[in-house]
């Protein structure tokens, strides 16, 4: 007999969240890249964007309608492909602010930056080994070496680009998949612990790092160098005030804040559209969090379960971060805001994270709940 939650729809949180999401990037992107390509009355950066997004669009949709028998069983291959892709990138990739993180294929109009994908890839591989391992074997040595298999090579990749935030970005997703598996606090200790270590070391032996944090601890005293894009930032939540100068009215985006329409784009919004923007924005991001939560708490099987976190924490967490960033709390990392920020190698792949999502609250729940399912369950709901 089927349960007949199984036949329920989509989780609307979800869907209205990652739409308002995606509206607002649409503006903004046109408000900051037309202040970039003065004369012209449809900017080719805004028209690239929307382009993505009605990808991006497809792709969700598509991900949506395929079971997640399907992902589970082909994550391997894509944790193979976009493993490649990392290695392509780093052999024969465009280099750029001294960095070496996009691959021009022939025949496509956008270059890939393949640790977008390689997250997805990671995270899925990641859910698909701990939903196949049985509950006795959840904490032992074998299992953690199958996942470090998983997580080490794409994390080396992205560090020899150098991609330090996409590095510790997949660091913590699969962290949390860890957790919402029902892996042992303590067990996480000594990654956790070796991973705090590897930061340090690397921001210690890396001068740009040792700069970024620099200006972070004192932007002020660097306001001409390392400090300049936090200042600019800054400037621009101070002129954005409570409700905005008004949309295309920002004067930040105009060759004051590097990257505007890209890493902190999110300055844009402060600026145009005030606290109320930001809050707002924050606000989607929260209630897909807790939407996607939601949907993995319901889970009655393990996949689904880890696939609907780790699929969540790959939009909330860059989220939170990028957020830190262009409000000082944490050093530059050169992350994308996802669903705002422009370039479709992001859009394309939160679109991805949420079709599976939603596809993981279709799933049918009606058959019991394994052991290990209802442990992450009790977690996700203690979280």
């Amino acid at each position: 007999m089927t349960d007949p939650q199984a036949t329920r729809s989509p989780d609307g949180a979800v869907v209205a969240s990652a739409l308002v999401l995606t509206a607002v990037g649409v503006l903004m992107n046109y408000s900051t890249t037309a202040a970039l390509e003065i004369g012209e009355t449809l900017p080719p950066l805004a028209v690239r964007h929307a382009a993505g997004v009605a990808f991006a669009l497809l792709c969700a949709a598509l991900a949506a309608r395929l079971p997640l028998r399907v992902w589970e069983s082909s994550a391997l291959w894509l944790w193979t492909g976009s493993t490649a892709l990392l290695i392509a990138t780093l052999l024969f990739g465009l280099e750029a602010n001294g960095a070496r993180r996009w691959l021009l294929i022939p025949g496509l109009p956008v270059a890939i930056q393949a640790a977008e994908p390689a997250r997805l890839a990671t995270a899925l591989a990641v859910a698909a080994v701990l939903a196949n391992a049985t509950p006795k074997s959840l904490g032992s040595r074998a299992l953690l070496q199958r996942v470090a298999l998983l997580v080490a090579p794409p994390v080396a990749l992205m560090l020899l680009q150098p991609d330090f935030g996409g590095a510790v970005m997949l660091c913590a997703v699969v962290g949390l998949v860890l957790f919402a598996a029902g892996l042992p606090l303590r067990t996480l200790a000594l990654p956790g612990a070796v991973g705090a270590a590897g930061i340090a070391l690397y921001v210690a032996v890396r001068p740009y790092a040792q700069a970024r944090v620099r200006g972070f601890i004192d932007p002020w005293q660097s306001a001409h160098d390392e400090g300049f894009q936090l200042v600019q930032s800054f400037v621009a939540f101070g002129r954005g005030g409570t409700f905005g100068v008004g949309v295309g009215n920002g004067l930040q985006k105009l060759d004051y804040l590097p990257e505007a329409h890209t890493d902190f784009i999110l300055s844009v919004i402060a600026e145009e559209l005030g606290l109320v923007g930001v809050l707002g924005v924050l606000g989607c991001f929260a209630a897909l969090c807790w939407a996607g939560l939601r949907i993995a708490r319901h889970a009655r099987q393990p996949f689904p379960l880890l696939v609907a976190t780790a699929c969540t924490a790959l939009v909330v967490v860059p989220a939170l971060c990028n957020a830190a960033v262009v409000m000082g709390l944490l050093p530059t990392k050169g992350l994308t805001l996802p669903f705002l920020s422009h370039g479709s190698n992001s859009l394309v792949c939160s679109a991805l994270a949420v079709g599976i999502l939603l596809r993981a609250g279709r799933e049918p729940s009606g058959v019991p709940r394994q052991a290990r399912a209802a442990t992450g369950t009790r977690r996700l709901a203690r979280a």
